[in-house]
């Protein structure tokens, strides 16, 4: 994929030169006329690197770069000033405000394009260094639970936004809950969360491009206080589940940006989930007392063990989502299913409704209903055994 370079300047000889020239040379090319609409797109586009005029009306480069430097989004992108002002006392203001490197107009295309390359090629090695090889991170990976389900219907989303809420109301830690399927994303939509694009940036991009602060620009806060990386819900982007690479270096950044990192697989076992699920410390299986859902449950967990994932690190959750004489009881699906059920959740079909239109998880918007304090008794017992792990 092309580096991706943003040009600030509120002269539009510059921006269409500029633009076409560095076009020629491969870059991808994202313009703004001036400061404000600048600092919009860095937060928007993320480009790698940022080509910034100083003197414009509305708002100068100086203010522009102090602003930049700011946010976490862009606070490591390289700043290029390409100006007009040549005095050095200007050259020194817009070294103190964050700028990279500085260059005067008019300069010869050759120089401006060397000068962009020196700092691409700098800040690549920058990234890789301080995020990939940095051992302290290591220390700091959070605890990864993978929830997943036979087959699609049975609850695996809606269980895993409230455990995450239920999780940050006892702990205030840092929680993620990220939806691992594109274009069968629904948490967004039923919390009311506009991002919905953050999973398939990164599944679109190249594995150099998963950095960690790239995967934290994806997430999408809560009201709830938890973060979510977001499947959309364009059926066209399950295409993207093939992109293997990508979901192990996601795997391999998540856990270094929260104590606590929950995974919604979704349903099935697809190529991907087969290649990172046995590098969750424990799995919650989702299953519904009906016999086809616990025959279907019981070769899913007969597929986990195979791929060398420890049965004791399997949990399975009796999701009855609907009052029904045709739901067997807690002992019968034991029986069926070969293993222990670990919880049981009571239908609370209104409930879940309510949640859905006051846009927030169950255990958050009623607290005290029964199922809630089901899904709370969950966390709590995730939390019990995160404890040998800190």
């Amino acid at each position: 994929m092309a580096e991706k370079i943003l040009i600030i300047d509120d002269d539009v000889d510059t921006l269409r030169l500029v633009g076409l020239m560095l076009q020629r040379q491969g870059y991808e090319i994202v313009a703004a006329s001036n400061g404000a609409q600048g600092l919009a797109k860095a937060f928007e586009e993320r480009p790698n690197l940022i080509v910034l005029d100083v003197m414009m009306p509305d708002m100068d480069g100086y203010e522009v770069a102090r602003r930049l430097r700011k946010n976490p989004i862009t606070q490591t992108v390289p700043i290029l000033m390409f100006t007009a002002k040549t005095q050095l006392d200007d050259k020194v203001t817009g070294f103190e405000v964050g700028a990279d490197d500085y260059l005067t107009k008019p300069t010869h295309p050759t120089e401006l394009q060397v000068h962009i390359k020196a700092l691409l090629a700098r800040s690549t090695p920058k990234e890789k260094e301080t995020e990939e090889t940095n051992p302290a991170q290591e220390t700091n990976r959070g605890y990864v639970i993978g929830m997943i389900a036979a087959r699609g219907g049975l609850g695996v989303s809606s269980l895993a936004a409230n455990l995450a809420a239920g999780i940050y109301t006892r702990t205030h830690a840092d929680v993620i809950l990220a939806e691992l399927t594109p274009g069968h994303g629904t948490l967004g939509m039923d919390l009311g969360v506009s991002n919905r694009k953050g999973l398939v940036e990164l599944l679109q991009g190249t594995t150099a491009e998963i950095t960690n602060e790239k995967v934290a620009a994806c997430l999408a806060p809560h009201v709830c206080g938890i973060k979510m990386l977001l499947a959309s819900e364009h059926p066209r982007d399950m295409i993207l589940t093939s992109q293997i690479q990508n979901y192990e270096a996601l795997l391999h950044r998540l856990p270094n940006l929260a104590r606590f990192l929950i995974l919604d697989f979704g349903n099935g076992l697809p190529a991907f989930a087969q290649k990172i699920l046995p590098n969750c410390d424990e799995y919650i299986v989702v299953v519904e007392g009906t016999p086809g859902a616990i025959q279907h449950s019981k070769y899913l967990i007969e597929n986990m063990t195979e791929l060398n994932i420890d049965i004791k690190k399997i949990h399975v959750v009796l999701n009855n989502r609907l009052r029904s004489e045709a739901q067997m009881q807690l002992t019968q699906v034991q029986e069926k299913l070969g293993h222990s059920i670990a919880a049981t959740l009571t239908p609370a079909p209104e409930a879940f409704i309510h949640a859905t239109r006051m846009q927030t998880p169950v255990v958050i918007c009623q607290p005290t209903n029964m199922t809630a304090q089901q899904m709370i008794k969950i966390a709590d017992a995730i939390l019990e055994r995160e404890k040998p792990q800190q």
